[in-house]
Protein backbone atom coordinates (compact mmCIF):
# COMPACT_ATOMS: atom_id res chain seq x y z
CA UNK A 1 0.00 0.00 0.00
CA UNK A 2 0.70 3.90 -0.81
CA UNK A 3 1.01 7.06 1.61
CA UNK A 4 -0.34 9.83 -0.43
CA UNK A 5 -0.02 13.57 1.03
CA UNK A 6 -2.24 16.02 0.21
CA UNK A 7 -1.29 19.79 0.16
CA UNK A 8 -4.42 22.26 -0.61
CA UNK A 9 -4.23 26.11 0.48
CA UNK A 10 -7.22 26.95 2.98
CA UNK A 11 -9.97 27.47 0.91
CA UNK A 12 -13.34 25.01 1.20
CA UNK A 13 -13.66 25.08 -2.66
CA UNK A 14 -10.14 23.83 -3.40
CA UNK A 15 -10.36 20.80 -0.27
CA UNK A 16 -13.92 19.80 -1.26
CA UNK A 17 -12.83 18.20 -4.82
CA UNK A 18 -10.14 16.14 -2.69
CA UNK A 19 -12.12 14.73 0.28
CA UNK A 20 -13.63 12.23 -2.23
CA UNK A 21 -10.35 10.88 -3.65
CA UNK A 22 -9.06 10.86 -0.63
CA UNK A 23 -12.24 8.79 0.95
CA UNK A 24 -11.37 6.60 -1.86
CA UNK A 25 -7.89 5.95 -1.42
CA UNK A 26 -8.12 5.54 2.15
CA UNK A 27 -11.06 2.77 1.27
CA UNK A 28 -8.78 0.47 -0.63
CA UNK A 29 -5.66 0.58 1.74
CA UNK A 30 -4.05 3.50 1.40
CA UNK A 31 -2.57 6.17 4.19
CA UNK A 32 -3.68 9.80 3.31
CA UNK A 33 -2.67 12.77 5.28
CA UNK A 34 -2.91 16.49 4.76
CA UNK A 35 -0.73 19.57 4.78
CA UNK A 36 -3.13 22.94 5.02
CA UNK A 37 -2.81 26.27 6.90
CA UNK A 38 -6.08 25.94 8.34
CA UNK A 39 -6.54 22.07 9.54
CA UNK A 40 -9.87 22.56 11.35
CA UNK A 41 -11.34 23.52 7.87
CA UNK A 42 -9.94 20.39 6.47
CA UNK A 43 -11.29 17.98 9.19
CA UNK A 44 -14.64 19.89 8.72
CA UNK A 45 -15.06 18.99 5.45
CA UNK A 46 -12.70 15.42 5.66
CA UNK A 47 -13.77 14.09 8.77
CA UNK A 48 -12.66 14.70 11.98
CA UNK A 49 -10.42 11.56 11.80
CA UNK A 50 -8.30 13.24 9.09
CA UNK A 51 -4.97 13.22 9.88
CA UNK A 52 -3.58 16.79 9.20
CA UNK A 53 -0.05 18.39 9.50
CA UNK A 54 -0.61 22.03 10.14
CA UNK A 55 1.18 24.79 8.40
CA UNK A 56 1.80 28.16 9.01
CA UNK A 57 -0.33 30.95 6.28
CA UNK A 58 -2.69 33.21 5.95
CA UNK A 59 -6.14 32.03 6.41
CA UNK A 60 -9.07 33.35 4.57
CA UNK A 61 -11.17 35.70 7.40
CA UNK A 62 -8.67 35.68 9.68
CA UNK A 63 -7.25 39.19 9.19
CA UNK A 64 -4.27 39.77 6.68
CA UNK A 65 -4.56 41.87 3.43
CA UNK A 66 -8.24 42.10 2.59
CA UNK A 67 -9.08 42.03 -1.76
CA UNK A 68 -11.19 45.51 -2.35
CA UNK A 69 -14.66 44.44 -3.44
CA UNK A 70 -14.50 46.31 -6.63
CA UNK A 71 -11.16 45.10 -7.71
CA UNK A 72 -11.05 43.15 -10.82
CA UNK A 73 -9.26 41.95 -14.00
CA UNK A 74 -5.81 41.85 -14.21
CA UNK A 75 -5.36 43.81 -10.91
CA UNK A 76 -7.69 41.34 -8.91
CA UNK A 77 -5.18 38.65 -10.54
CA UNK A 78 -1.98 40.18 -9.70
CA UNK A 79 -3.83 41.03 -5.97
CA UNK A 80 -4.26 37.26 -5.31
CA UNK A 81 -0.66 36.31 -6.25
CA UNK A 82 0.89 39.00 -4.60
CA UNK A 83 -0.66 39.00 -1.36
CA UNK A 84 -1.84 35.63 -0.59
CA UNK A 85 -0.68 32.70 -2.89
CA UNK A 86 2.76 33.19 -2.98
CA UNK A 87 3.31 34.37 0.81
CA UNK A 88 0.76 31.65 1.32
CA UNK A 89 4.00 29.20 -0.49
CA UNK A 90 6.44 30.78 1.72
CA UNK A 91 4.50 30.09 4.66
CA UNK A 92 3.43 26.46 4.20
CA UNK A 93 6.63 25.46 2.61
CA UNK A 94 8.56 24.66 6.24
CA UNK A 95 4.70 22.58 7.56
CA UNK A 96 5.15 20.64 4.20
CA UNK A 97 8.89 19.53 4.48
CA UNK A 98 7.92 18.65 7.98
CA UNK A 99 5.24 16.55 6.85
CA UNK A 100 7.27 15.12 4.95
CA UNK A 101 10.15 14.11 6.86
CA UNK A 102 6.89 12.45 9.23
CA UNK A 103 4.58 11.02 7.25
CA UNK A 104 7.10 9.76 4.33
CA UNK A 105 4.60 9.80 1.49
CA UNK A 106 5.12 7.69 -1.62
CA UNK A 107 3.16 10.84 -3.72
CA UNK A 108 2.30 14.48 -2.70
CA UNK A 109 -0.99 15.51 -4.17
CA UNK A 110 -0.81 19.47 -4.05
CA UNK A 111 -3.78 21.66 -5.04
CA UNK A 112 -2.99 23.76 -8.10
CA UNK A 113 -2.68 27.34 -5.82
CA UNK A 114 -0.78 25.09 -3.07
CA UNK A 115 2.34 25.72 -4.70
CA UNK A 116 4.69 25.08 -1.70
CA UNK A 117 3.52 20.83 -1.96
CA UNK A 118 4.89 20.91 -5.76
CA UNK A 119 8.22 22.86 -4.71
CA UNK A 120 8.98 21.22 -1.80
CA UNK A 121 8.39 17.47 -3.24
CA UNK A 122 10.30 18.78 -6.58
CA UNK A 123 13.39 19.67 -4.08
CA UNK A 124 13.07 16.08 -2.20
CA UNK A 125 12.53 14.36 -5.49
CA UNK A 126 9.21 12.91 -4.80
CA UNK A 127 6.20 12.34 -7.57
CA UNK A 128 3.63 14.68 -7.35
CA UNK A 129 0.39 14.92 -8.83
CA UNK A 130 -1.40 18.29 -9.46
CA UNK A 131 -5.05 18.52 -8.24
CA UNK A 132 -6.39 21.35 -10.68
CA UNK A 133 -9.90 22.07 -9.08
CA UNK A 134 -10.34 25.16 -12.18
CA UNK A 135 -9.76 24.24 -15.37
CA UNK A 136 -9.31 28.36 -16.17
CA UNK A 137 -5.63 27.67 -16.78
CA UNK A 138 -6.04 25.68 -19.60
CA UNK A 139 -8.25 27.89 -21.63
CA UNK A 140 -5.17 30.01 -22.67
CA UNK A 141 -6.36 32.36 -19.21
CA UNK A 142 -3.50 34.65 -20.22
CA UNK A 143 -3.23 34.49 -23.63
CA UNK A 144 -4.63 38.24 -23.66
CA UNK A 145 -2.29 39.46 -21.10
CA UNK A 146 1.40 38.69 -21.60
CA UNK A 147 2.62 41.54 -19.47
CA UNK A 148 0.44 39.25 -16.47
CA UNK A 149 2.07 36.07 -17.74
CA UNK A 150 5.63 37.44 -17.69
CA UNK A 151 4.84 38.57 -14.26
CA UNK A 152 3.58 35.21 -12.70
CA UNK A 153 5.87 33.04 -14.50
CA UNK A 154 9.30 35.34 -12.60
CA UNK A 155 7.51 35.26 -9.39
CA UNK A 156 7.56 31.70 -9.32
CA UNK A 157 11.07 31.33 -10.81
CA UNK A 158 11.76 32.99 -7.47
CA UNK A 159 9.52 31.20 -5.50
CA UNK A 160 11.45 27.79 -6.73
CA UNK A 161 14.93 29.27 -6.18
CA UNK A 162 13.96 29.45 -2.49
CA UNK A 163 11.71 26.48 -1.96
CA UNK A 164 12.38 23.90 -5.17
CA UNK A 165 14.96 22.76 -7.03
CA UNK A 166 16.49 25.60 -9.23
CA UNK A 167 17.10 23.57 -11.98
CA UNK A 168 13.57 22.07 -12.65
CA UNK A 169 11.49 23.57 -15.53
CA UNK A 170 8.08 22.69 -14.95
CA UNK A 171 5.35 25.02 -14.05
CA UNK A 172 4.58 24.16 -10.57
CA UNK A 173 0.98 24.32 -11.44
CA UNK A 174 1.32 21.96 -13.95
CA UNK A 175 2.90 18.65 -12.61
CA UNK A 176 4.64 16.64 -15.39
CA UNK A 177 4.05 13.82 -13.36
CA UNK A 178 0.42 13.46 -13.49
CA UNK A 179 -2.36 16.25 -13.18
CA UNK A 180 -6.09 15.42 -12.26
CA UNK A 181 -8.16 17.46 -13.48
CA UNK A 182 -11.70 18.07 -12.19
CA UNK A 183 -13.62 18.66 -15.83
CA UNK A 184 -13.63 17.35 -18.77
CA UNK A 185 -12.81 18.84 -22.31
CA UNK A 186 -16.71 18.74 -23.13
CA UNK A 187 -16.78 21.62 -20.59
CA UNK A 188 -13.53 23.30 -21.33
CA UNK A 189 -13.50 23.16 -24.92
CA UNK A 190 -11.30 22.39 -27.94
CA UNK A 191 -8.91 23.80 -26.38
CA UNK A 192 -8.29 21.35 -24.01
CA UNK A 193 -4.65 20.00 -23.57
CA UNK A 194 -4.02 16.38 -24.33
CA UNK A 195 -0.81 14.03 -23.19
CA UNK A 196 -0.46 11.16 -21.50
CA UNK A 197 -0.20 12.84 -18.19
CA UNK A 198 -3.18 14.72 -17.88
CA UNK A 199 -6.07 13.11 -16.49
CA UNK A 200 -10.05 14.19 -17.12
CA UNK A 201 -11.32 12.91 -14.24
CA UNK A 202 -14.69 15.09 -13.89
CA UNK A 203 -16.26 16.34 -10.38
CA UNK A 204 -15.58 14.97 -7.26
CA UNK A 205 -18.85 15.46 -5.80
CA UNK A 206 -18.36 14.17 -2.24
CA UNK A 207 -16.59 16.37 -0.38
CA UNK A 208 -20.07 18.39 1.22
CA UNK A 209 -20.67 17.61 4.86
CA UNK A 210 -24.15 17.30 6.00
CA UNK A 211 -26.63 20.07 6.62
CA UNK A 212 -29.88 18.84 8.41
CA UNK A 213 -33.02 20.81 8.90
CA UNK A 214 -33.68 21.99 5.39
CA UNK A 215 -37.40 22.21 4.64
CA UNK A 216 -37.63 20.05 1.72
CA UNK A 217 -41.56 19.63 2.06
CA UNK A 218 -41.66 23.43 1.28
CA UNK A 219 -40.58 22.45 -2.68
CA UNK A 220 -43.65 22.47 -5.09
CA UNK A 221 -42.37 19.70 -7.37
CA UNK A 222 -45.30 21.33 -9.94
CA UNK A 223 -42.96 24.17 -10.42
CA UNK A 224 -39.63 25.04 -11.78
CA UNK A 225 -37.11 25.69 -8.95
CA UNK A 226 -34.17 28.29 -9.12
CA UNK A 227 -31.26 28.33 -6.74
CA UNK A 228 -28.88 31.48 -6.58
CA UNK A 229 -25.84 31.35 -4.92
CA UNK A 230 -22.63 33.20 -5.03
CA UNK A 231 -20.59 30.88 -3.63
CA UNK A 232 -18.02 30.72 -0.18
CA UNK A 233 -16.28 33.82 -0.78
CA UNK A 234 -17.60 36.42 -2.44
CA UNK A 235 -19.82 37.54 0.53
CA UNK A 236 -18.05 40.66 0.02
CA UNK A 237 -19.18 42.03 -3.28
CA UNK A 238 -22.52 40.12 -3.84
CA UNK A 239 -24.92 42.57 -2.18
CA UNK A 240 -26.28 44.29 -5.04
CA UNK A 241 -26.41 41.47 -7.40
CA UNK A 242 -28.60 39.45 -4.86
CA UNK A 243 -31.01 42.19 -4.27
CA UNK A 244 -31.48 42.07 -8.07
CA UNK A 245 -31.54 38.37 -8.18
CA UNK A 246 -34.25 38.91 -5.36
CA UNK A 247 -36.58 41.36 -7.32
CA UNK A 248 -36.60 38.80 -10.80
CA UNK A 249 -37.35 35.99 -8.76
CA UNK A 250 -40.23 37.88 -7.22
CA UNK A 251 -41.90 38.90 -10.28
CA UNK A 252 -42.12 35.07 -11.49
CA UNK A 253 -43.24 33.02 -8.29
CA UNK A 254 -46.26 32.22 -10.86
CA UNK A 255 -43.65 30.42 -12.18
CA UNK A 256 -41.07 29.23 -10.01
CA UNK A 257 -39.57 28.54 -6.70
CA UNK A 258 -36.66 29.88 -5.65
CA UNK A 259 -33.73 28.94 -3.00
CA UNK A 260 -31.45 32.21 -2.12
CA UNK A 261 -28.00 31.64 -0.39
CA UNK A 262 -27.29 34.92 1.89
CA UNK A 263 -24.46 34.05 4.10
CA UNK A 264 -23.73 37.34 4.39
CA UNK A 265 -27.65 38.81 5.58
CA UNK A 266 -27.53 41.28 2.87
CA UNK A 267 -31.34 41.03 1.74
CA UNK A 268 -33.51 42.10 4.48
CA UNK A 269 -35.75 39.46 6.00
CA UNK A 270 -39.77 39.39 5.23
CA UNK A 271 -42.28 37.00 5.65
CA UNK A 272 -44.09 37.98 2.53
CA UNK A 273 -42.05 36.14 -0.13
CA UNK A 274 -43.83 32.63 0.54
CA UNK A 275 -41.84 31.46 -2.82
CA UNK A 276 -38.52 32.28 -1.96
CA UNK A 277 -36.52 30.69 0.60
CA UNK A 278 -33.60 33.14 1.57
CA UNK A 279 -30.93 31.03 3.61
CA UNK A 280 -26.94 31.63 4.95
CA UNK A 281 -26.19 28.04 3.64
CA UNK A 282 -28.29 25.23 1.44
CA UNK A 283 -27.43 21.76 1.53
CA UNK A 284 -26.27 22.46 -2.39
CA UNK A 285 -25.24 19.41 -3.79
CA UNK A 286 -28.65 17.51 -2.72
CA UNK A 287 -30.45 20.52 -3.43
CA UNK A 288 -29.17 20.20 -7.36
CA UNK A 289 -30.64 17.22 -7.56
CA UNK A 290 -34.41 19.06 -7.85
CA UNK A 291 -33.48 22.15 -9.45
CA UNK A 292 -34.20 23.53 -12.81
CA UNK A 293 -31.82 26.61 -13.32
CA UNK A 294 -28.60 27.93 -10.78
CA UNK A 295 -28.16 31.62 -10.80
CA UNK A 296 -24.40 31.58 -9.87
CA UNK A 297 -21.19 33.54 -9.80
CA UNK A 298 -19.08 30.91 -12.38
CA UNK A 299 -16.94 29.43 -9.68
CA UNK A 300 -15.74 26.33 -10.68
CA UNK A 301 -17.58 23.92 -8.01
CA UNK A 302 -20.64 25.36 -8.16
CA UNK A 303 -20.58 24.98 -11.91
CA UNK A 304 -19.23 21.56 -12.57
CA UNK A 305 -21.96 20.84 -9.35
CA UNK A 306 -24.70 21.84 -11.24
CA UNK A 307 -23.81 20.42 -14.99
CA UNK A 308 -23.75 16.94 -13.00
CA UNK A 309 -27.12 17.21 -12.57
CA UNK A 310 -27.74 18.88 -16.26
CA UNK A 311 -28.99 21.87 -14.54
CA UNK A 312 -28.58 24.66 -16.94
CA UNK A 313 -27.22 28.23 -15.26
CA UNK A 314 -27.05 32.10 -15.45
CA UNK A 315 -23.54 32.67 -15.01
CA UNK A 316 -22.06 36.41 -13.64
CA UNK A 317 -18.49 36.20 -12.98
CA UNK A 318 -16.61 38.19 -10.56
CA UNK A 319 -13.10 37.73 -10.52
CA UNK A 320 -10.42 35.24 -10.72
CA UNK A 321 -11.13 32.00 -12.86
CA UNK A 322 -14.60 32.71 -12.88
CA UNK A 323 -14.85 34.83 -16.21
CA UNK A 324 -13.32 31.90 -17.90
CA UNK A 325 -15.29 29.47 -16.43
CA UNK A 326 -18.34 31.54 -17.52
CA UNK A 327 -16.74 31.42 -21.15
CA UNK A 328 -16.93 27.60 -20.59
CA UNK A 329 -20.47 27.16 -19.77
CA UNK A 330 -21.53 30.01 -22.54
CA UNK A 331 -19.48 28.11 -25.34
CA UNK A 332 -20.66 24.67 -24.55
CA UNK A 333 -23.82 25.96 -25.18
CA UNK A 334 -24.71 24.92 -21.19
CA UNK A 335 -25.91 28.29 -19.94
CA UNK A 336 -26.34 32.36 -20.30
CA UNK A 337 -23.68 35.02 -19.23
CA UNK A 338 -25.13 38.37 -17.41
CA UNK A 339 -22.64 41.17 -15.95
CA UNK A 340 -21.98 40.96 -12.24
CA UNK A 341 -21.66 44.77 -11.54
CA UNK A 342 -23.97 46.17 -14.14
CA UNK A 343 -27.15 43.08 -14.09
CA UNK A 344 -30.63 44.90 -13.80
CA UNK A 345 -33.12 42.51 -12.41
CA UNK A 346 -34.77 42.77 -16.12
CA UNK A 347 -31.75 41.18 -18.01
CA UNK A 348 -31.38 38.55 -15.28
CA UNK A 349 -35.21 37.31 -15.27
CA UNK A 350 -35.10 37.29 -19.11
CA UNK A 351 -31.79 34.99 -18.64
CA UNK A 352 -33.47 33.12 -16.28
CA UNK A 353 -36.43 32.75 -18.65
CA UNK A 354 -34.21 31.32 -21.59
CA UNK A 355 -32.37 29.04 -19.89
CA UNK A 356 -35.49 27.58 -17.69
CA UNK A 357 -38.27 27.71 -20.36
CA UNK A 358 -36.07 26.87 -23.57
CA UNK A 359 -34.65 23.48 -24.30
CA UNK A 360 -31.53 24.26 -25.88
CA UNK A 361 -29.28 25.11 -22.75
CA UNK A 362 -31.40 22.42 -20.94
CA UNK A 363 -30.10 19.82 -23.61
CA UNK A 364 -26.03 21.24 -23.56
CA UNK A 365 -25.97 20.71 -20.17
CA UNK A 366 -27.21 17.07 -20.36
CA UNK A 367 -24.48 16.54 -23.07
CA UNK A 368 -21.96 18.00 -19.95
CA UNK A 369 -23.68 15.57 -17.55
CA UNK A 370 -23.11 12.18 -19.71
CA UNK A 371 -19.27 13.40 -19.85
CA UNK A 372 -18.89 13.96 -16.44
CA UNK A 373 -20.49 11.00 -15.26
CA UNK A 374 -18.56 8.72 -17.90
CA UNK A 375 -15.22 10.39 -16.52
CA UNK A 376 -14.93 8.13 -13.92
CA UNK A 377 -15.00 10.92 -10.74
CA UNK A 378 -13.01 10.03 -7.15
CA UNK A 379 -12.97 6.61 -8.81
CA UNK A 380 -10.97 7.66 -11.63
CA UNK A 381 -8.96 9.46 -9.60
CA UNK A 382 -7.84 7.24 -6.88
CA UNK A 383 -6.69 4.65 -9.56
CA UNK A 384 -4.21 7.29 -11.42
CA UNK A 385 -2.74 7.89 -8.06
CA UNK A 386 -2.33 4.76 -7.45
CA UNK A 387 -0.33 3.97 -10.76
CA UNK A 388 1.90 6.58 -9.89
CA UNK A 389 2.80 5.58 -6.85
CA UNK A 390 3.26 2.29 -7.93
CA UNK A 391 5.30 3.66 -10.98
CA UNK A 392 7.38 5.08 -8.81
CA UNK A 393 7.59 3.04 -5.53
Amino acid sequence: MSAFLVVVPPLTGHINPVVGVAARLTARGHRVAWACADPALVRRLAGAEAQVFGCAGPVPGTGGAVRPPGLRGAEALKFLWEWYLLPLAEAMAPGVRAAVGTFRPDVVVADQQAFAGALVAERLRLPWATSATTSAEFTGAYDGLPKVADWLWQHLGVLRARLGDPNATADPRFSPHLLLVFSTPELIGPQAPSAPHIRYVGPSLTGRPDQPGFPWAWLDHGRAKVLVTLGTANVDAGDRFLAESLTALRERTDRLQAVVTDPGGALPLTTGDQDILVLPTVPQLPLLERMDAVVCHAGHNTVCEALWHGVPLVVAPIRDDQPVVAGQVVDSGAGVRVRFGRVTAVRLGEALDTVLFGSAHRAAATRVRTAFRAAGGTGAAAAHLERLAAENR
